[in-house]
């Protein structure tokens, strides 16, 4: 099906999102390859996920697995029990296959889930008040983007409802300039943030919520606003340089607006590519994995040439930089590189109606 420059914001009709691959999710965990097929016909995850990038994601997805406890949040040091740190890995255990309540990891999405559903506030606000954190909207967007795509899967009433909310917070919080930033006001906006409360959005209307045409057209136009020149993305508006991760953010936050092509998207991709991970290179930028989860998503979506180079070059790097517990290491925590990891690997999967070109 031919993309347009826009896709419409509407509710969807269920019985067609269960008709579509994102639906078939629902039946259980689906077979390496089955998607990627659809997605990309020149190679399969089968071809594209080696035997050893295989086996880095398990060990990685059994860590995050014994590092889960009961109630669904994580171990992670100075992170312990961020709601973003769940979701990661919620989304983590997703990409290889496993729903909630189905699959290897069936247990961990439905711990993770009611973590959440538990931590969100009356307001919508998905935040524990007393955790670390970033900035409690990062939270926020990664919390609300996993309930998108467990609610797309199970279609349960109180996940919607908990949804909804925190979808409202998210659209009543848009600031004048059409982002987002640390706090749920309508103060100040980063690009980072921003990214973080589109993606959400985009899941959230995917799996059939109201998501008002204004606010993805402002945060549309507030994304282009942040592009320099040399086709990276400044932090804010207000000027400053381009850097790798926010660029890689800028490239995806377009393409869950729904602008596939342009010549935004094709400065964006000329910039990011000379940033191909080389193998001992993995801290030549910092945020080194918030920027390769956004990047891997960017090459994904432009395909063709793009993916075929950078896909195996960051995997091939994931790989040989995976620690002999089976984790891999983060300035924010082990838990989150782990996980940012283990999506990025299994990203050929196209498990995750997010991640579907």
């Amino acid at each position: 099906m031919r993309r347009t420059a826009r896709m419409p914001i509407i509710l969807c009709d269920r019985r067609r999102f269960l008709r579509s691959a994102a639906g078939a999710v629902c039946l259980g965990a689906l077979p390496r390859g089955v998607w990627a097929q659809q997605g990309d016909p020149e190679k399969t995850a089968v071809d594209l996920i080696t035997p050893e990038a295989a086996e880095a994601a398990e060990r990685g997805l059994k860590l995050l697995a014994e590092r889960q406890d009961k109630d669904g949040s994580f171990r992670s040091g100075g992170y312990s029990r961020n709601v973003a740190i769940c979701a990661l890995a919620g989304m983590a255990f997703m990409s290889g296959g496993s729903t909630p309540g189905r699959g290897p990891y069936g247990l961990q999405v439905s711990r993770a889930v009611e973590y959440i559903l538990a931590n969100t506030q009356e307001s919508g606000f998905i935040n524990i008040p007393n955790a670390s954190s970033h900035g409690p909207m990062y939270g926020h967007g990664f919390a609300t983007l996993f309930l998108a795509e467990c609610y797309g899967m199970t279609m349960r009433a109180d996940i919607r409802e908990k949804l909804t909310k925190a979808v409202n917070l998210i659209v009543n919080t848009q600031n004048r300039d059409g982002g987002w930033r640390y706090q749920p006001v309508r103060r100040d906006a980063d690009i980072s943030v921003t990214i973080c409360q589109i993606m959400a959005l985009r899941a959230a209307r995917n799996a059939g919520l109201f998501v008002p045409r204004e606010t993805v057209d402002r945060c549309t136009e507030y994304v282009k606003r942040s592009q320099n020149p040399d086709g990276g993305f400044m932090y804010m508006i207000q000027g400053g340089q381009s850097a790798f991760p926010r660029s890689a953010a800028g490239i995806v936050a377009l393409y869950s607006a729904g602008i596939y092509s342009g010549p935004e998207i094709d400065k964006g991709l000329e910039y990011l590519m000379a940033y191909l991970p080389e193998a001992g290179n993995v801290h030549r930028e910092s945020h080194y994995f918030y920027g390769h989860y956004y990047a891997v998503q960017a090459m994904w979506h432009a395909g063709g040439k793009h993916w075929r180079e950078w896909y195996p070059a960051v995997r091939d790097t994931l790989v040989s930089r995976q620690t002999d517990d089976g984790s891999w290491t983060d300035s924010i925590c082990t838990e989150y590189g782990t996980a940012m990891a283990c999506i990025i690997l299994q990203m050929p999967n196209n498990y995750l109606p997010i991640f579907q070109r």
